[in-house]
C-alpha cells in the first residue's frame, strides 16, 4: 500500500502530532534543522506530544549516570529550541508505563520477518555475535508510542520512514483483528533540511554517534568549535558555490545548512556567492549557524541549572499518563485482557 507523505508545510490544523527522540548523546544541527525547528511551528495549531524515548535508548548498553544526564539534557533542548510545555505535552517515555504495556501487545501482532527486514536492525546487528532482542522488537514499542495518543501526523527524518510504515501496518492489523480503535498516522517530512549530511563525508547523514567529532555540529558546541568544524568541512576544488548534490555533495550540504538556518532559498544563496570563494562562504555559513544555536544554548544552560525543568517534566508526565491510560484501557478491552467486573 502506498503511503502518503506530507511535507511539514502541508500540516495544517491537525488534531494530534507525536515525535520522540532518543537521549543517546547530544543532538546535532541535523536533528535541530531536520526536526526540532519545525516542531515549534507545529505546536501553534496542533495538539503535540514530544517524548524523550529513553526506553528505546537501552536497546544498546548505556551508562546509567550518563543516560540520566542525557534524558534531562534532551528535555532541556526541546524547551530551549522553542517547545512550550503550556502548548505541548513534553514527557519522558519511561514515566508513562502504558508505552511498554502497549508495546508488548503490539509485539503479539508483529511478525518476526517484518521486524528482521527493518534496515536499522540489519545495520546495527551486522557483524555482531550477540544482538539484544530489544533491538529487533523496538519498532512495536515505537508504534505504541505513537498509537497511544491517536496521532494524526508523525514528523520524521527519511531514515525513520520504514518504521512509520510498520506502525501504520500494525495499527491497521490490530484494528482489523480486534476493534477499530487506533488512528492510522500519516508521515510528514520537512521540505528543506530533512537530511543534513556529515561535514567530513557528505555522502552520509550527520549523526550524533559518528566517531569523527569533526563530522557533526552539536547543538551545544561552542562558537569556536562550530566555526572550526565548518571551515574544515570537506568540499571540492573548483571553487564554485552551487548546488549539485551528486558532483558537489559538500558544498550542497553547506548550502542546505545555510538555507535551513536563515530561510533563504538555495537559488538566492547561489546568486549571492557567485564569483566568491569557499572561504567567505564557509565563514558566513559558520556565522549563521552560530547565531541560530546561541540562544538555544543560553536557554539550555539556564534550564539545567534550575528546578523548573523537573517541574515541567512532572506536569508533562501527568498529562501523558492521563491520555495514554485511556487508550491502553481500550486496547486491553479489544484484545480481551483482564476482567470485566460483574456489576452489583
Amino acid at each position: 500500500m502506498k503511503v502518503k507523505i506530507l511535507l511539514f508545510d502541508e500540516v495544517k490544523k491537525l488534531k494530534k502530532i507525536f515525535s520522540g527522540i532518543q537521549p543517546s548523546g547530544t543532538l546535532t544541527l541535523g536533528n535541530y534543522l531536520g526536526a526540532m525547528k519545525h516542531f515549534v511551528d507545529l505546536q501553534e495549531e496542533n495538539e503535540c506530544y514530544f517524548c524523550v524515548v529513553d526506553e528505546h535508548a537501552i536497546t544498546v548498553p548505556q551508562d546509567r549516570l550518563e543516560l540520566r544526564h542525557n534524558i534531562k539534557s534532551l528535555a532541556a533542548l526541546y524547551i530551549a529550541s522553542g517547545i512550550n510545555p503550556e502548548k505541548s505535552v513534553l514527557f519522558i517515555q519511561s514515566e508513562v508505563p502504558a508505552h511498554t504495556q502497549l508495546g508488548w501487545m503490539l509485539q503479539t501482532v508483529s511478525y518476526i520477518g517484518e521486524l528482521e527486514r527493518m534496515t536499522q536492525f540489519k545495520d546495527k546487528a551486522k557483524g555482531k555475535e550477540a544482538v539484544s532482542a530489544g533491538l529487533l522488537t523496538y519498532p512495536p514499542l515505537m508504534a505504541a508510542d505513537i498509537l497511544l495518543y491517536q496521532t494524526d501526523i508523525v514528523p520524521v527524518g527519511e531514515d525513520q520512514k520504514q518504521h512509520l510504515e510498520l506502525t501504520r501496518d500494525l495499527a491497521q492489523r490490530f484494528n482489523n483483528r480486534y476493534n477499530d480503535i487506533f488512528t492510522v498516522p500519516e508521515i510528514s517530512i520537512p521540505k528543506v533540511g530533512a537530511r543534513i549530511m556529515s561535514l567530513q563525508d557528505p555522502t552520509k547523514k550527520m549523526s550524533k554517534s559518528d566517531e569523527n567529532q569533526k563530522s557533526a555540529i552539536y547543538m551545544l558546541d561552542t562558537e569556536k568549535q562550530i566555526e572550526k568544524k565548518i571551515k574544515s568541512a570537506v568540499t571540492d576544488s573548483d571553487g564554485i558555490v552551487t548546488y549539485d548534490k551528486e558532483n558537489k555533495p559538500g558544498i550542497s550540504n553547506l548550502l542546505t545548512i545555510y538555507a535551513s538556518c536563515t530561510g533563504e532559498s538555495i537559488a538566492s544563496l547561489e546568486a549571492k556567492y557567485k564569483g566568491k570563494g569557499y572561504g567567505e562562504f564557509k565563514q558566513d555559513t559558520a556565522n549563521v549557524v552560530i547565531e541560530t544555536l546561541r540562544p538555544i544554548r543560553e536557554k539550555y544552560n539556564q534550564l539545567m541549572e534550575s528546578e523548573e525543568l523537573d517541574q515541567l517534566l512532572d506536569e508533562g508526565a501527568e498529562k501523558a499518563n492521563f491520555v495514554a491510560n485511556k487508550m491502553l484501557k481500550k486496547a486491553k478491552k479489544a484484545m480481551g485482557l483482564g476482567r470485566v467486573k460483574t456489576k452489583a
